[in-house]
């Protein structure tokens, strides 16, 4: 089973899986939450919250105030969140919702401001790019005794490529699903995104530790290609297998869960899969046609 040919075929691929995302990045934008753009949060309590969500989304339409979305606490609690209203405005929402409910009650009405400004937006970024470098320098170091003249550093930034891969692979994901669906990015997707990193880095690291072994004790005879190969057959089970339990966890909470997280758990879902295809499909590739160029041109 040649998986590193396969992998070639699949970089292909893999960058046009991305495009669509991409483009809808650019074009839509991201479907952000009041937690990025501040806003108004209603908390009621009614008798079969679920079933009178379209009644009460309408309230909220005949008053010219946006919905971002709902969330539900049991069956008897519906959380509204909208685009910043008044006092006044809410006061007639909640006016009009109980002559139409007469045993809803109005917990709560407050207006925030975004929770996760412009300023933590640019951390992020400025800390992903910190982490980047970290990456690369740390597997550049650890693989330093790697066989010549293959080198450590192209491991390394190549390890980056696979990770921002994922990484945009959910961000553009949530570009389409929010133009189509409603999902919205809110405070939950940073940290999905930061698990997806490092379920990323870690699932490619272990492929590339197996290389590393395998160029040391393999026949120098063999290509570097088959011994990627190699390495991919013997860590590949191990790969699925862990991927696969992550994902079966993953789909029940989805099913299963509530409305609060299901956002998180699309995005770690849809992270998730991508990180173990890229490590096998897009990280190593990329490893064997930039050591293979360079050998290429040595000669």
């Amino acid at each position: 089973m040649n998986i590193v040919k396969f992998g070639k075929t699949f970089l292909i691929v893999s960058a046009l899986i991305l495009v669509p995302g991409i483009i809808s990045l650019f074009v839509n934008g991201l479907n952000l939450s009041i937690d990025y753009t501040g806003g108004s949060v209603f908390e009621f309590n009614v008798s079969d919250a679920k079933n009178k969500e379209n009644d009460i989304r309408g309230v909220f339409k005949e008053k010219n105030v946006e919905v971002e979305g709902t969330v539900f606490e049991g069956s008897n609690k519906i959380i509204v969140r909208t685009k910043s209203v008044d006092v006044a405005t809410g006061d007639g929402i909640k006016q009009d919702l109980q002559k139409k409910f007469t045993d809803l009650k109005l917990n709560s009405f407050e207006t925030v401001g975004p929770a996760i400004g412009n300023e933590t937006t640019k951390k992020s970024l400025i800390a992903l790019a910190i982490a980047s470098f970290a990456i690369v320098a740390y597997i550049s170091f650890a693989f330093r005794n790697i066989r010549k003249p293959f080198s450590s550093w192209k491991f390394g930034v190549s390890a980056v490529i696979a990770m921002l891969h994922d990484a945009f692979m959910v961000i553009g994901a949530f570009s389409i699903l929010g133009k189509f669906y409603g999902y919205q990015v809110d405070a939950l997707f940073i940290t999905a995104l930061l698990t997806i990193i490092g379920f990323s880095v870690h699932d490619t690291i272990v492929v590339y530790d197996r290389i590393r072994e395998n160029l040391g004790k393999l026949p120098k005879s063999l290509s570097f290609s088959e011994i990627v190969n190699f390495s991919l057959v013997e860590t590949l089970n191990r790969s699925l297998i862990t991927s696969l339990t992550v994902i079966i966890t993953l789909t029940s909470l989805l099913v299963l869960g509530g409305q609060s997280i299901r956002y998180f758990i699309t995005a770690l879902l849809i992270g998730i899969i991508s990180g173990t295809y890229s490590s096998i499909f897009t990280a190593t590739p990329i490893v064997v046609l930039w050591e293979e160029w360079g050998l290429k041109k040595k000669r």
